[in-house]
């Protein structure tokens, strides 16, 4: 759990993990890019992103703000009751979820989001099981208003935003050939300059930071899910040597590869 009050903040680059991530924004106003799509998230809202989906927050014109972010393991879920997936249903037929409340209900998620963070901060006896009760009663409100079908669509910002949004599914459909920036920008009729410069505005990813961290999403997958050996995976998720998808991979998760390959 991470509670921050800022003037101005960016989620590091890399950016994707195993567990949900529940996203309050108490006040202020941020872009939020998730997956192949930026979206402006306003005071009261409340983002759900699915294990191993790219995504990044960034300042939009008044980059002041406060929110609280949760990172839930399904196995959390799991322990207070057996049917946790017909109770959350929403979360696992979704990538995303983003729920827009009127100001009037933002009250209940005012005071489970302020409970929750006095309870990290006071850290009395078993404010860990505490606070993950308030969490998940987060998560029911939540899936009872999808499945109510009271949320309200939430608008990309603009037409910039969605031609970024087509390079982007592009990258994610083609990222295992090779995609050098001038053959992309060449694809879109675009100067490679325009590309960079907005990709990066838009997206908060350099072109090659998102397109490495798409592979190494991919072949963390493989890695986690298949008996595959490195030195076909790395060639799988498009990377021309098995030494330069080390070093990617290790500056993206942290980890050497083999760290991920399921045991028994």
């Amino acid at each position: 759990m991470s509670h921050r009050k800022s003037v101005s903040h960016h989620m590091p680059a890399n950016h994707f993990h195993s567990t949900f991530e529940l996203f309050y924004l108490i006040s202020g106003k941020r872009e939020f890019f998730i997956k192949d799509r930026t979206f402006v998230i306003n005071e009261g809202d409340f983002v759900i992103i699915s294990p191993n989906i790219l995504h990044r927050t960034t300042n939009t014109e008044m980059p002041k703000h406060e929110r609280l972010i949760v990172n839930i393991h399904e196995t959390c879920m799991a322990v207070w009751n057996p049917s946790y997936r017909n109770i959350l249903q929403p979360l696992f037929e979704q990538e995303y979820i983003i729920v827009r409340y009127p100001q009037q209900e933002h009250l209940l998620l005012d005071t489970l989001s302020q409970t929750i963070i006095q309870e990290i901060q006071e850290k009395k006896t078993g404010y860990e099981m505490y606070a993950l009760t308030l969490v998940l009663q987060m998560l029911i409100i939540c899936c009872r208003d999808i499945k109510q079908s009271s949320v309200e669509q939430i608008e990309s910002p603009g037409p910039m935003h969605e031609r970024i949004s087509e390079v982007v599914r592009y990258i994610n459909n083609h990222y295992m050939n090779e995609l050098p920036l001038q053959a992309v920008a060449e694809e879109f009729y675009v100067s490679p300059y325009y590309l960079s410069r907005f990709f990066k505005e838009i997206t908060g990813f350099t072109f090659i930071e998102y397109l490495n961290n798409v592979r190494i999403k991919e072949a963390k997958k493989l890695l986690e899910s298949s008996s595959m050996k490195v030195n076909l995976i790395y060639k799988k998720v498009g990377f021309g040597s098995v030494t330069h998808f080390g070093r990617v991979f290790k500056s993206v998760t942290g980890y050497a590869p083999l760290h991920y390959r399921k045991r028994e």
